[in-house]
């Protein structure tokens, strides 16, 4: 499919000066935090989309109970709706998220899995109203997942916010049509925690970049915008 058929896919991220992602230690002050939330809503993204660690503080904890009914559950894609204004996207290949609710702040929840999980866990998410979508059998196709988000819930534009590993998924697969970074002014200094983009542990896919623009934003950050060279 053309690129007219997937999401315009936006990494919005907040790294530290070395390109470390993770936060929780940095102090970050509300001013900050402010204002990756005001940045990110320039961009009027239907959706926005991060890992199953990630999403594991929105999720909550529920219990997946097992089904009365031994009958197979077809590896279909289940909508339970589509009319959304805004969609709370989680990578879960496994299906491990243990969702309380539907909904993250009234954006409705679509969960991403493979095959591969069990017919207890999709009867689960059907009983809490939780869409899903089969992205393969054993493993993601990134590519197919974004077709089919465009497809299905007619999403044109998403804010890709994941760890270094899903950045780095979608940077190699060449599926980032957009940079978006708030430089945050503190050196983390930290040895094997998640950076920006954690593709392969050996050369990675290396993607120029030209610069789209730079502003200087609210607590010392620095706002810069690429846009990949192809």
């Amino acid at each position: 499919m053309s690129e007219a058929k997937r999401p315009y896919v936006i990494c919005h991220m907040v790294p530290s000066l070395d390109g470390r992602i993770v936060t929780r230690h940095w102090k970050l002050s509300s001013r900050m935090l402010a204002e990756y939330e005001r940045t990110a809503e320039t961009f009027d993204a239907e959706a926005w989309m991060i890992g199953r660690i990630s999403m594991e503080p929105y999720a909550g904890k529920a219990r997946v109970p097992a089904r009365k009914r031994a009958q197979p559950i077809p590896r279909k894609d289940f909508i339970a709706r589509r009319d959304a204004e805004s969609y709370a996207i989680a990578l879960d290949p496994s299906g491990k998220l243990t969702w309380k609710s539907a909904s993250i702040d009234e954006e409705h929840v679509i969960t991403v899995l493979t095959e591969q999980v069990s017919d207890d866990y999709l009867a689960f998410l059907q009983a809490k109203g939780i869409s899903y979508l089969f992205g393969g059998k054993a493993k993601l196709n990134l590519r197919r997942v974004l077709e089919k988000l465009r497809a299905r819930f007619g999403i044109k534009k998403l804010l890709l916010e994941g760890g270094g590993r899903i950045n780095g998924s979608f940077l190699a697969a060449d599926l980032i049509d957009e940079l978006s970074v708030l430089v945050a002014p503190i050196a983390d200094g930290s040895i094997g925690t998640p950076s920006l983009f954690d593709a392969s542990e050996k050369k990675g896919p290396i993607r120029h970049l030209e610069l789209v623009s730079l502003e200087k934003r609210a607590g010392d950050l620095v706002w810069l915008r690429y846009k990949p060279k192809r």
